[in-house]
């Protein structure tokens, strides 16, 4: 028999695959932004994950403040990369339960007021399948 197949058969000799947090989850979110690491950010959203933001709406405005998918993410966010490279969230309240992450943080960018932002992670699966941000 395959090694694959035993394990999938429920072999207990093969350790199962551990799935992330939604703590996790969050705590390598804000590491992948403060990072500017794009790969391991996108890496935690599903293939068609959307995201919403106010700032979309400004930039963006026949989005309506969606986005939907990775080749969409990863163009919004290498662009505020790109623009913002002193751009930084401390976290302040993290709230995880099964399905949800509700994350507040201090946005901070050189030469612009602190901001504090509300963002709200749906998870399905071990993977983010939407995320809406909220500024105060």
């Amino acid at each position: 028999m395959h090694k694959y197949y035993s394990c999938i058969r429920g072999n207990k000799n093969y350790p199962k695959i551990r799935t992330l947090t939604n703590e996790e989850i969050a705590l390598k979110w804000f590491d992948s932004f403060n990072t500017k690491n794009l790969e391991a950010l996108l890496s935690l959203y599903a293939d068609d994950a959307r995201h919403f933001s106010p700032k979309l709406k400004i930039r963006q405005p026949e989005t309506e403040g969606w986005i939907k998918g990775k080749t969409e993410l990863r163009n919004w966010w290498a662009d505020a990369f790109k623009r913002l490279p002193s751009l930084h969230y401390q976290v302040n309240t993290l709230t995880a339960n099964s399905d949800r992450i509700f994350m507040e943080y201090l946005r901070e960018v050189e030469g612009e007021p602190s901001m504090m932002v509300a963002e709200v992670l749906e998870i399905s699966n071990s993977k983010i399948q939407s995320s809406r941000v909220y500024h105060a």
